[in-house]
């Protein structure tokens, strides 16, 4: 009889365990995807977290053009971060992600816009503010030619940029 019990406990209790363990939650398996306007709302912002969640979405995608975006995040990313030598190291590394794009498409007007940006609000003492005005000049005429989402943040940036004006567009 005890033996009956006992078998009859132990088939339970590994019925509940069986059924407790398929309720709980899968961990996910599906990565996020770029998105321009996720992209641009972080780089709107001056939150850390959501800056390091779209560098973090750049280095698990396999878009060609991807190091201009990680290299605009990383440098607006290097003026809220702390220690000097540290902000510079990783401004630097985005500078050149940035830049090495700009090498290979020249022509490419959303990735002279990401440059303007950082060039218009980063420390004259870091230098990088040549190629400001023609930059400028490059997006506004080739606005067009650049995806509906950047065209938006292009038009939302201009309403606080002392470089861009809504009246450009």
């Amino acid at each position: 009889m005890f033996i009956l019990k006992s078998q009859a406990f132990i088939s339970l209790l590994f019925t509940v365990i069986l059924l407790g363990t398929s309720q709980l939650p899968h961990a996910q398996t599906s990565t996020k995807v770029f998105n321009r306007t996720a992209f641009y709302t972080a780089f709107a912002s001056d939150n850390i977290n959501t800056i390091q969640e779209q560098l973090d979405i750049l280095g698990q995608s396999s878009q060609d053009e991807k190091e201009a975006f990680e290299g605009a995040l990383m440098m607006k990313k290097a003026g809220l971060i702390k220690g000097a030598s540290h902000k510079l190291k990783v401004f630097k590394a985005g500078r050149e992600k940035l830049e090495n794009m700009l090498s290979k498409y020249a022509d490419n007007a959303e990735f002279r816009f990401l440059r303007l940006m950082i060039q218009e609000k980063a420390p004259k003492m870091l230098g990088y503010d040549k190629q400001l005005g023609e930059d400028h000049k490059f997006v506004i005429e080739h606005f067009k030619t650049i995806p509906e989402a950047a065209q938006k943040a292009i038009l939302n940036y201009s309403k606080s940029s002392k470089v861009l004006s809504p009246t450009d567009f």
